[in-house]
């Protein structure tokens, strides 16, 4: 394993101490409170796994504006998004504006509970200009079509900063009981299992034989003892897969094409960004705060639509500080049935080309399964391609 980024060791805010915790949810129901976005949510369950570590809260504006123009906070440290609470004027109670701490509500449990309890270090609003500018950074673009961006521009321009201590992990912990771990919990799975040289793979998609034979390979190539297969378990955009559905078909995949203790099947609780290239140098924070030494960048990864180049998100770790992170990235190609291999191949390693190859994607199994059509063997294992086929028959009965 590598050590976290940015620090020696991992440094979760969740209040992990049952009484300490219990006194602070008690005293989170006193103090005046806001209801937050999903995305801020999301990333207060990332801040108490130990995901964004060094990180001890949420950015103010110089912190967020110096992450979106030179992708690092004014004390020098590597980060490439910005982790900001944003909330809309009618959360600006004036309780919450004189309060020195404050109770962050949860949006997606019922009732609202209180999800952490935050030291308020400032309050700020932003000028449209400021924040257009930390949008078209973050995201390449400020096209409300873009699935990510709303997330940034609908939720208002008050920005509440300052420290957090953690009360629960949202609905993760209750809802994915099998796959939802922290970064702590996997450091401790990964030095259970053995291993030392690992290597992440992050989806938000069911995975299909692409997928499959690109872990494969990674793991073969960088010689890894085992691959962290990470699933994102928040939101996503409309047409995407469900959690459960992607928790299932991985498991089953897993189970009949991987050799036994190969594969760690796991999830975080984060909402999908969509952001491309600045979403990949995010994703491998992640997989460094998990131990992980390498990390596998595909095509398109973490992209929507064509607002990036198939390998935009390869390109930006040329773009970093050689020492900003540890990890190491596993670049992947075109990944294709080669008629003629009759194997999956990635086109870099293949001396076939053209019509020998049927391409494989996530989005053309969507449409396969939309259309009612069965998954050829080429895209998907027999047992994957039960799982979706139930899953998209339900949803068009």
């Amino acid at each position: 394993m590598i050590k976290p980024h940015g620090a020696e060791t991992l440094t979760p805010l969740y209040v992990a101490d049952d009484a300490q915790r219990a006194e602070l949810t008690k005293e989170a129901e006193t103090l005046p409170s806001v209801l937050v976005s999903s995305g801020a949510a999301a990333s207060a369950v990332m801040l108490g796994s130990g995901y964004f570590t060094p990180l001890t809260g949420y950015m103010n504006i110089a912190e967020a504006t110096s992450v979106a123009a030179e992708m690092k906070l004014p004390n020098g440290l590597f980060w490439p998004v910005p982790v900001m609470n944003l909330v809309p004027d009618e959360q600006l109670t004036d309780a919450v504006k004189s309060a020195d701490r404050v109770a962050l509500r949860d949006p997606n449990v019922k009732g609202h509970p209180p999800i952490a309890v935050m030291e308020v270090s400032a309050i700020e609003t932003f000028r449209w200009k400021q924040k257009n500018f930390i949008i078209e950074k973050t995201f390449g673009t400020d096209d409300m079509e873009h699935p990510g961006v709303p997330a940034f521009e609908n939720v208002g321009y008050n920005l509440l900063s300052g420290p957090i201590q953690v009360l629960n992990y949202s609905y993760f912990r209750t809802d994915f009981p099998e796959t939802f771990r922290t970064a702590v919990e996997i450091r401790e799975d990964i030095a259970a299992r053995g291993w030392h040289k690992i290597v992440a793979f992050q989806t938000r998609n069911p995975m299909h034989r692409a997928h499959e034979e690109l872990c494969k390979i990674a793991q073969r190539e960088v010689n890894a003892d085992g691959i962290l297969i990470h699933m994102l378990l928040g939101k996503l955009q409309p047409g995407d897969i469900p959690a459960a559905v992607r928790d299932a078909s991985i498991r089953a995949m897993v189970k009949h094409y991987f050799p036994e203790n190969t594969v760690s099947i796991t999830g975080y609780g984060f909402d999908m960004l969509y952001a491309g290239p600045r979403e990949a140098l995010l994703h491998a924070v992640f997989r460094q705060n998990c131990g992980c030494t390498h990390f596998i960048v595909g095509r398109d990864h973490a992209g929507a639509g064509d607002y990036y180049g198939p390998f935009d998100a390869q390109a930006i770790f040329d773009e970093i500080p050689a020492d900003a992170l540890e990890i190491e990235i596993f670049r992947g190609d075109f990944t294709v049935w080669c008629r003629k291999c009759e194997e999956i191949v990635m086109m870099r390693d293949c001396p076939h080309g053209g019509d020998d190859y049927f391409s494989i994607s996530g989005t053309k199994q969507r449409e396969i399964l939309a259309a009612g059509d069965p998954l050829p063997p080429e895209i998907a294992r027999p047992e994957v391609a039960e799982i979706l086929m139930a899953y998209y028959q339900r949803e068009v009965s």
